[in-house]
């Protein structure tokens, strides 16, 4: 006879796994509108998140507005602070992805030495119940040579309670031997709404897949890490998720509790320590590819069933 207990933990866990293929069902149509700017990406006439070339040194993805239609990425610089958002950190530029030292250059700030990111071309521009945008892009130093090109690919998708962004680059070796530095300032970024930092003692919260909570979940490896917190009256979150295809799987995290939120693969001897290297070069005409799923979701990471949905998200190819 089986044990009603195993038989409800059993129930427990189909009703998890549910919830989680529920919030991740299209929601609609995924419209892309290419513009002056870049590329419009609405759900249902909705807008979702614009796709824009070059702001600052590099693309990025701004604004980015969560299932409930409300923002959930920092507005400046792209426009000016709001009383709830910190002026500081002008790199720190919604949703982007760039490094702080390639081949000695930074592309993570943009000062008098930095590099630029390039946005050179379209591949695939395609709407549907998910849509895709693929770009190229050349990263370029100081002195005006380019380092290496990257390609990308971003697969826009929507449910009732969450919106999801597949991001996968590959970085290319173009031009040479490629290194990527071992610095905490990288890669795959995103700096949250002024309300939901944990520094704002509005309700913030930064939970890992390894149980790390806020402070404690800095520098630390893991498959997932969720920011949760306030939202105009509503407790929204930012999830991102690695793939276990991704370079350096599951990968380190440089999330802090003023907002900023980055997978960092490579910044191993701020994370872990004197004496581990965590550079990796790329050898000419070689390439590396990282994959991370952005999920926008409503409720806590326990009530968007995160642990879940990363499951979802690590079976797909």
């Amino acid at each position: 006879m089986r044990n009603p207990m195993n038989r409800f933990v059993a129930r427990c866990f189909t009703l998890l796994v549910i919830v989680a293929v529920a919030n991740l069902a299209t929601a609609g149509e995924i419209k892309l509108e290419k513009t002056k700017e870049g590329v419009t990406v609405n759900v249902d006439g909705k807008l979702f998140t614009k796709y824009v070339e070059k702001s600052g040194a590099k693309p990025i993805l701004f604004p980015v507005l969560g299932p409930t239609g409300k923002e959930m990425t920092r507005q400046y610089p792209m426009r000016d602070a709001l009383k709830t958002e910190r002026d500081d950190h002008i790199h720190h530029r919604s949703l982007w992805f760039t490094h702080g030292d390639v081949n000695g250059v930074s592309f993570w700030h943009e000062n008098n030495a930095h590099g630029h990111i390039i946005h050179t071309g379209y591949g695939k521009v395609e709407s549907g119940d998910t849509a895709i945008i693929e770009t190229t892009a050349d990263w370029v130093g100081p002195d005006k040579k380019r380092v290496c090109q990257d390609k990308r690919r971003m697969v826009f998708g929507a449910g009732d309670g969450s919106r999801w962004i597949d991001f996968e680059i590959t970085i290319v070796a173009s031009d040479g031997d490629v290194k990527f530095g071992d610095t905490k300032e990288g890669c795959f970024g995103v700096r949250t709404a002024g309300t939901m930092k944990v520094d704002s003692k509005l309700g913030g919260k930064i939970i890992n897949s390894r149980g790390d909570t806020d402070k404690g979940s800095w520098g630390k490896q893991a498959e997932w890490v969720d920011y949760t917190g306030p939202v105009e009256g509503e407790t929204l979150g930012i999830a991102m998720l690695t793939h276990p295809s991704s370079f350096r799987y599951p990968s380190y995290w440089h999330v802090r509790t003023y907002g900023l939120f980055a997978a960092n693969p490579f910044g191993l001897s701020h994370f872990k320590g004197k004496g581990n290297d965590g550079s990796h070069t790329i050898k000419s005409g070689e390439s590396i590819t990282m994959r991370y799923r952005v999920l926008i979701h409503k409720g806590t990471t326990e009530e968007a069933a995160i642990a879940k949905a990363f499951e979802s998200y690590k079976a797909t190819k």
